[in-house]
């Protein structure tokens, strides 16, 4: 095993879900900096970044989200939060971004790769993303099922499917904001007991906006880890074709 790959393992072995930080701790707040560009790295959907993030730190921010956590450990002690906001209204001006993007990279449209690019954004894109009528939506994307029937096709795609997408990329981003906590020797607790609604209006959001989780952050306590890992034996969850 390479040194990196050893380095890396024994981040993911120590990373544990803290749920009490020291208050009295000098906090590197730059550290969650790095983390979130880190974060920003992630892999996503079409690279379309449907993701925010928000950082709280002022003590009046921080006590206000304590209550929006339902007064959580991890919420109340941690000595910054972090919270992921999957953005999926946000998708004409991502791609807005990303075409000005190819129109560099790829400037020739006449390039075969070239053209299955903007095809792929120009049309794919705006057609799933694009819920403003859900009712009108769906029965696009379900004549499109129905057209690729006998073969393979992304069938994921109705006016449910979108934020779920968005989600999945943010969570993405989430993990690898934790690992690089944890890799600044700091410690972090997701957290998915809050009240959104409230969340959102504190934070400002659109309604199409969707918290996916709070991260709590801080220099951990021993008694923050609430007893010894438990996790399900692999054959359990690992299988091989």
């Amino acid at each position: 095993m390479k040194k990196e790959a050893e380095i890396f393992h024994q981040i993911v072995e120590d990373r544990r879900s803290v749920r009490k930080f020291d208050t009295n701790y000098n906090f590197d707040h730059d550290a969650v900096k790095r983390s979130l560009d880190s974060a920003i790295l992630s892999a996503n959907s079409s690279n379309m970044q449907l993701w925010e993030f928000y950082r709280i730190r002022s003590a009046a921010a921080r006590e206000r989200m304590a209550a929006l956590c339902l007064g959580q450990n991890a919420a109340k002690t941690a000595n910054e939060l972090v919270v992921f906001v999957a953005r999926p209204d946000l998708w004409e001006k991502r791609l807005e971004s990303l075409l000005a993007h190819f129109s560099v990279i790829m400037p020739d449209k006449e390039d075969r790769k070239a053209k299955l690019t903007y095809r792929y954004y120009e049309q794919w894109i705006p057609q799933l993303y694009d819920v403003r009528f859900p009712l009108w939506h769906d029965l696009k994307m379900k004549a499109l099922i129905w057209k690729n029937k006998s073969k393979p096709f992304m069938r994921d795609v109705l006016t449910r499917d979108v934020p779920i997408i968005a989600h999945k990329s943010v969570a993405l981003a989430a993990q690898t904001f934790m690992l690089s906590i944890k890799a600044e020797g700091y410690d972090s607790c997701p957290m998915e007991g809050h009240d959104s609604h409230r969340l959102k209006e504190f934070l400002n959001l659109p309604s199409a906006a969707e918290i996916s989780m709070v991260v709590g952050v801080g220099k951990g306590l021993p008694e923050g880890v609430y007893g010894d890992r438990f996790r399900v034996p692999n054959e359990d969850v690992i299988f091989e074709l």
